[in-house]
């Protein structure tokens, strides 16, 4: 139990109406989560406004409503604050409630299009084989040490974000690595926590449904680093142009990385096979069981966090030529009649082609490329065309097929993806809306030597339709069809 005053530590008071010097036993931003002795943040967010719920909220026991517009309704004994932006401020309240629990770890951030789950996992992994107990909050799972708990959201709400915190320091965690979704710093999820480092992956187009540009997409990553504290460090990809952007304003100490640029940390690929790297870094030869240039750079970034944290070259080399790469993220499944099978979240234009380049540098000279790719629904609908068209110019046959459909029809999202495939390449293209058949279509069109490319879902184990989750793993049914049809 806290006092509301000392929840509000660092909060901007715009209106007082009652005592701060009250009890509270929570704070809640979703009125169904309200119980008596609770500090109830009126958020607005893209579909729903905290304040239509403040009555509900006060009716359900909250002592303490925070709002950025007061209630012409108030209830005496309720405590009600006015401040100017209620999201941020539920960032800061939630982390005086759980005792700033960013500042009693190191607390590693990364934020990108793509990688961002690769490094995130690479340096949970890294860290716990040298010694150190480490949490991690990603887009595929949240972990607590050794326990696991299923992940919802890339990066949590800003009350749960600081919950889990809490719980890795009283299990003893020193580090945790996060990713920082785009989302997440607009809608100010992370605010209130103090970061140690800042880590930046790459930037390419994607959420400009929700965005609206891809200038406000870049305007919410750089956010992040320009909140960054001076005693923290910002590192960023050379190989990237905005890496610099990212830059500009921060406060933090500046360090940078790359495979084709020139940066403090570079990177450089003696081999690329489907048996893994071998790479050169900072002058180290290190060899990794990830394929490809993406991981190189991935690997790169895992490699100079570790060096900015204190980590020594040697050992940390060491331990990453013996990690494994994070479930759906370029997995490698092999049929015993040669048909190599290979799933991937490759979700965007960018990390679709950098998936596929990747596959034609290490495929058999006769080998063919066999996509099976589709497109979420409810989402920026601006890249289907230029998906299908990066599959048709990169593989050899593509089926395209249903992604996460969620609310929209499966073919109106299908047609939209082959207006990007040119006339002359629609005799290699497939359209079948039903996932698990089309992973067994581009299966039979395999032979011995050929790579079949599932894109897009990676570690996700269900689709979404019309908001049924419907069980389906990528892995699972490719293994399966693969033993079936290539024994």
């Amino acid at each position: 139990m806290k006092l509301l005053k000392d929840i509000l530590y660092r909060v901007r008071l715009e209106q007082v109406v009652g005592s701060t010097n009250v009890a509270v036993e929570r704070i809640a931003f979703d009125s169904r989560n309200v119980a008596p002795f609770t500090a109830f943040v009126a958020t607005r967010g893209t579909q729903v406004d905290g304040h239509d719920y403040i009555t509900k909220a006060v009716e359900g026991g909250a002592n303490a409503i925070i709002c950025e517009v007061l209630p012409t309704e108030q209830k005496e004994g309720v405590t009600y604050v006015r401040v100017a932006d209620a999201a941020s401020t539920l960032g800061i309240m939630a982390a005086n409630f759980f005792d700033l629990p960013a500042k009693q770890l190191k607390l590693v951030g990364i934020t990108g299009t793509n990688g961002k789950t690769s490094v995130a996992t690479l340096l949970f992994r890294l860290f716990r084989a040298l010694g150190h107990k480490c949490g991690l909050i990603s887009t595929v799972e949240i972990r607590i040490g050794t326990r696991t708990i299923p992940s919802t959201h890339t990066t949590p709400d800003a009350v749960r974000l600081n919950e889990l915190l809490a719980e890795m320091i009283s299990d003893g965690v020193t580090y945790c690595f996060m990713e920082v979704s785009s989302h997440s710093v607009v809608q100010e999820r992370i605010a209130g926590l103090r970061f140690t480092a800042g880590v930046f992956t790459n930037i390419t187009h994607d959420h400009l449904d929700y965005h609206g540009s891809f200038a406000e997409y870049i305007k919410a990553k750089k956010r992040f680093f320009d909140q960054l504290p001076s005693d923290a460090f910002a590192l960023v990809n050379a190989d990237d142009a905005n890496g610099s952007v990212m830059l500009q304003n921060t406060k933090a100490s500046k360090h940078s990385f790359g495979v084709r640029s020139m940066a403090d940390h570079r990177a450089r690929i003696i081999e690329n096979q489907l048996t893994g790297l071998h790479l050169n870094i900072d002058g180290h030869d290190m060899y990794s069981r990830l394929i490809g240039e993406f991981n190189a750079s991935n690997l790169l970034a895992v490699y100079t966090t570790a060096i900015l944290l204190g980590e020594a070259p040697i050992n940390v080399l060491t331990a990453l030529s013996d990690l494994q790469p994070p479930v759906g993220r370029f997995q490698v499944v092999r049929s015993t009649g040669g048909v190599v099978g290979i799933v991937d979240y490759a979700h965007t234009p960018d990390a679709l082609k950098n998936v596929l380049s990747t596959i034609n540098d290490v495929c058999s000279e006769n080998g063919n490329v066999i996509t099976v790719v589709g497109c979420g629904g409810d989402r920026d609908r601006a890249k289907r065309p230029v998906m299908a068209r990066i599959a048709t110019e990169l593989s050899s046959h593509i089926v395209l097929t249903s992604d996460n459909p969620r609310t929209e029809e499966p073919m109106a999202i299908l047609n939209e993806m082959r207006e990007g495939v040119a006339e002359g390449d629609r005799d290699r293209v497939w359209v079948n809306s039903d996932r698990r058949e089309a992973i067994r279509q581009a299966v039979g069109m395999a032979k011995p030597g050929d790579v079949v490319l599932l894109a897009g879902k990676g570690h996700e184990t269900y689709q979404e339709i019309n908001g049924v989750k419907h069980p389906f793993d990528d892995v699972a049914v490719l293994k399966e069809t693969l033993e079936l049809l290539h024994k």
